[in-house]
């Protein structure tokens, strides 16, 4: 569901006026979930409805630096600088909570100059996937699950993080699951969020303390994928602008603080008929559909050569580690949380699954992308699952990748998914990571100089 319904460019104009807007942050989501663009005086939005940037911006690793002498990236990529053209989407629209000044933000869309979209565009490869559904008269429905960690502000990048100090005045020292004194340590903070995220429309549902020290999680009801993905965009920037207020940092880091659980973007997700509204995970007896089992083949089939796109970074396959609250393989099970796929015990409309795997640190438009995209292709192949799961799947083998690398050889061999979710996003993607893994190699870390400095 979008923040606003059925919003048109008329309508835009008239919110704005009514609210009295005098800046407008036009935005767009790069590859890594950040969010780019330009801030635009009120009347210059109105004259420049199709804004332009560079089309690099799509192209850039999270420290900003681009590929060279990678020939897939240049066949993607013009060698010319040229320019993208921006376009509002309208129903994006909401206001800048945290502004002085009256202040409104809105997700843009990327076109070529002949009108086509940019087809590596974060919300272009979802939008993609989505047609794809729509083609077979289905809907998907999704209720995204994010897990992140609350930390002292620490500037200095060598220091490890610490858990905040609270309203008691100490910093959390033993893991505080489900606790709801704990949560309350930081009810400023989590106040403003609250109506942070009721002025802007984003539907957040449940908020819970997670396993770590200073670890959290907020659900967001169950919508429409691409306005799901917008409301996970806005809110991973909105919870940084909060925690700053109140003097700490907030991180979607997969792996923040050694020691403790990494943090993930769990996404339940289930398909629907356009017409009927019928979920199609369900037989009318109730029993689960063939076209469930198939969806959960995919995603075993399918997610291991995907999974650079869920675990994007170095830091992303440190989570996924045995016995640290994440799946190491992709098993499935209902209600067994040591699997990568879990199947809640549900009734016959809301039968879903449960995607584990994917890390808070994924870019929320291509982690929906690519789980249904994986699901997609469980269906129409017709593809079995596994036995089902009962006992713990940590003590299972590894069936995931271990490492960046491996994870990028894998995506880049799979051609199913290259035709799902575009040749082009794959080798621009690819080329991205495969250089911020050539960033990472030339830091030194403290582990090596602590045991390899004098030891070897």
């Amino acid at each position: 569901m979008a923040i606003r319904e059925n919003f048109s460019y008329t309508d835009m104009d008239e919110w704005l006026n009514e609210k009295r807007v005098t800046e407008i942050e036009c935005l767009v989501p790069d590859l890594t979930g950040v969010a780019r663009g330009k801030i635009l005086p009120r009347g210059k939005f109105t004259q420049e409805r199709g804004m332009r940037i560079p089309e690099a911006v799509l192209g850039m690793t999270v420290t900003g630096n681009s590929p060279t002498d990678d020939p897939a990236y240049d066949r993607a990529i013009s060698l010319t600088d040229r320019d993208m053209i921006l376009k509002a989407d309208p129903g994006t629209i909401t206001m800048v909570p945290w502004a002085t000044d009256p202040t409104a933000q809105v997700i843009h869309d990327c076109y070529f100059a002949d009108g086509r979209l940019v087809d590596f565009a974060p919300r272009s490869v979802l939008r993609k996937v989505l047609k794809l559904y729509e083609d077979k008269g289905w809907k998907p429905v999704v209720a995204p699950e994010l897990e992140f960690y609350l930390t002292a502000k620490i500037s200095d990048p060598d220091l490890p993080l610490r858990a905040p100090v609270g309203r008691s005045g100490r910093a959390e020292t033993s893991r505080q699951v489900y606790s709801i004194d704990a949560v309350n340590e930081f009810d400023p903070l989590f106040e403003d969020i609250y109506d942070y995220c009721d002025l802007m429309g984003l539907d957040v549902d449940t908020l819970i303390h997670e396993i770590g020290a200073g670890q959290m999680e907020i659900n967001f009801l169950h919508g429409e994928p691409l306005g799901l993905a917008d409301k996970v965009f806005f809110f991973k920037r909105t919870l940084r602008e909060a925690a700053l207020k109140h003097n700490m940092y907030a991180t979607f880091m997969a792996k923040p603080m050694a020691g403790e659980p990494g943090s993930a973007m769990h996404i339940h997700q289930s398909i629907v008929d356009a017409k009927s509204g019928w979920n199609i995970f369900s037989n009318e007896d109730g029993s689960p559909s063939a076209l469930f089992k198939h969806y959960i083949g995919g995603l075993q089939r399918y997610m291991p050569c995907a999974l650079a796109i869920v675990a994007p970074y170095v830091n992303s396959y440190r989570r996924l580690v045995r016995h640290t609250a994440a799946p190491i393989n992709i098993q499935w099970g209902v209600d067994n949380r040591t699997v990568g796929f879990r199947v809640p015990e549900s009734g016959i409309q809301d039968r879903r699954v449960e995607n584990r795997i994917i890390g808070s640190d994924a870019n929320p438009y291509l982690a929906l992308a690519v789980t249904l995209a994986c699901g997609y292709l469980g269906m129409t192949e017709g593809l079995d699952p596994t036995e089902i799961t009962h006992g713990s799947a940590y003590e299972m083998k590894y069936e995931l990748p271990q490492g960046l690398p491996e994870a990028l050889g894998l995506l880049r061999k799979e051609e199913k998914l290259r035709t799902v979710l575009g040749e082009r996003f794959i080798d621009v993607y690819a080329a991205i990571k495969d250089l911020e893994h050539q960033e990472f190699m030339t830091v030194i870390s403290p582990w090596e100089r602590e045991h390899l400095l004098l030891h070897v």
